[in-house]
């Protein structure tokens, strides 16, 4: 399924700041960091590096953790990019976009899938060092889980302060 098809902006309340869709794809693609979301107990959010393939986001982490014991129990997660933001101090508010995603998550148990997922991470942010990246990649393929986030939906807002 196409990410298109996935963009749906009908649950945000403020239909007027909605961000469209090829701005949402550019911050899927090219955001630095996101914020996770797993759920549990209590909520548990963080800042993490990820990387988009098809309609899949994908995350690399220690193979143990706070993260995984969440994902164990309950596989729903949703992930927030933030783009462009400026606060406007004298108008009492903040120019901002955003992008949310909602949808499954799961440890990947395959080896090509992890290693290939490993190459994505590598391809955005190391995309200069690919060789040496890969080498770093396989030697610590050992101790690397990797996480992938099936997108079920994705929701963008903005404000745009004229």
């Amino acid at each position: 399924m196409e990410l298109e098809k996935l963009y749906d902006n009908s649950g945000v309340r403020r239909q007027d700041r909605l961000l469209g869709f090829d701005r949402a794809l550019e911050l899927l693609r090219g955001g630095e960091y996101g914020f996770l979301a797993l759920g549990g107990k209590s909520g548990y959010g963080l800042p993490i590096n990820f990387v988009l393939h098809g309609t899949s986001i994908y995350f690399h982490c220690a193979p143990e953790g706070e993260k995984l014991r969440r994902i164990a129990h309950c596989d729903r997660a949703s992930f927030c990019i933030v783009g462009h933001t400026a606060p406007q101090p004298g108008q009492f508010t903040t120019e901002y976009e955003s992008v949310l995603i909602f949808g499954r998550i799961a440890v990947v148990a395959d080896d090509t899938e992890r290693m290939q997922a490993l190459k994505y991470l590598i391809g955005k942010y190391s995309a200069d060092f690919e060789v040496t990246g890969l080498k770093y990649a396989e030697k610590s393929f050992h101790r690397t889980a990797i996480l992938r986030l099936d997108i079920e939906r994705i929701s963008g807002k903005c404000k745009k302060m004229k």
